[in-house]
């Protein structure tokens, strides 16, 4: 009987194998000022299949965009990354975070002011903790500053009004105009170097 059931035991372990294996989609969010520049800057990234501006981190239930911009929420303009983490990983995901906000501005990013714009990273589990805490410190040891950006745990996020997705896509020219209004580039040029908006937001 036992030698019946060797073989039937590895048979349905080799099933419960691809259970194992890694997710095809994750999830991570992050708020760095205006969501239209974050959700450009995640969407140039291969690995990543999709970008949602929202909001994150308030106490309003599916707070609309005037009540997040008044400030009266303290909601966080942010980006929900979902990624294949076959393709990217967190780290790549952290890094083009760093790269395109102002670690440095408190309650604003750019010509953008208001705890609404503040930058920080919204995580979903331990491991995404320990690593946006590294490169936080990390940062502030290559920069010499102490960085403001806060790390927080990830509560419910709500989906931006339809017309904030792909922003940039949808309205090109007030887009580029807002950017380059704000001064986006050269802040981050200024702050990173040759590592401003990697890796890709321009």
């Amino acid at each position: 009987m036992r030698k019946l059931l060797a073989p039937l035991t590895l048979a349905l372990a080799s099933l419960a194998l691809p259970a194992l294996a890694q997710p095809e989609s994750a999830r991570a969010t992050f708020a760095g000022g205006c969501f239209w520049c974050m959700e450009e800057a995640y969407d140039e990234i291969e690995g990543v299949k999709a970008t949602t501006s929202g909001y994150i981190g308030g106490e309003e239930a599916n707070p609309s965009y005037e009540q997040v911009s008044r400030g009266k929420t303290r909601h966080a303009e942010a980006v929900e990354v979902e990624y294949d983490p076959g393709t990217v990983d967190y780290a790549t995901l952290l890094e083009a975070f760093w790269h395109n906000i102002d670690p440095f501005a408190r309650d604003r990013q750019f010509c953008d002011s208001g705890a609404q714009y503040r930058s920080a990273i919204f995580y979903h589990d331990e491991k995404q903790k320990q690593l946006a805490e590294k490169t936080k410190a990390e940062r502030e040891e290559q920069l010499g500053r102490e960085i403001v950006t806060e790390i927080e745990p990830a509560g419910r996020f709500w989906k931006a009004e339809e017309y904030h997705q792909d922003y940039y896509k949808k309205n090109p020219v007030r887009y580029r105009f807002y950017k380059a209004g704000c001064g986006r580039e050269e802040r981050l040029e200024e702050i990173w170097g040759t590592q401003a908006g990697l890796p890709g937001s321009k």
